[in-house]
């Protein structure tokens, strides 16, 4: 589970990540992210976008839960004050564990150093 403080929860947070943030897909996945404008001691924030197109609610919440686990330990790789949504596309609910760590592992590095 994400600390309360690392989750974004407004539809506004979700609309200005995905609409200014930079952007990249690594197979269902797609990641915005944001980074702060000014000098910030915020802590990383993340949000899920999981439509009904991914599968039934329990497979939904399903990758919602190993998409947090997965994030949480990589929290700290993210620059303070960034802002990180994630969205899954059909197929991302198929995924492994493992396989959703690599495709966060080889997406996170490139949005960080781009942005």
């Amino acid at each position: 589970m994400l600390p309360a403080a690392a989750r974004l929860r407004r539809r506004q947070e979700f609309t200005d990540v995905v609409r200014r943030g930079r952007r990249t897909s690594r197979g269902p996945l797609t990641l915005h992210l944001t980074l702060p404008a000014a000098p910030t001691d915020a802590s990383p924030q993340v949000g899920f976008v999981i439509g009904k197109v991914v599968g039934p609610a329990v497979v939904r919440n399903r990758l919602r839960r190993r998409l947090r686990h997965v994030l949480r330990s990589r929290l700290v790789a993210l620059p303070v004050g960034t802002r990180l949504v994630v969205r899954a596309r059909p197929g991302a609910g198929d995924l492994s564990s493992a396989a959703l760590a690599a495709l966060l592992d080889a997406a996170l590095p490139r949005l960080v150093n781009a942005a």
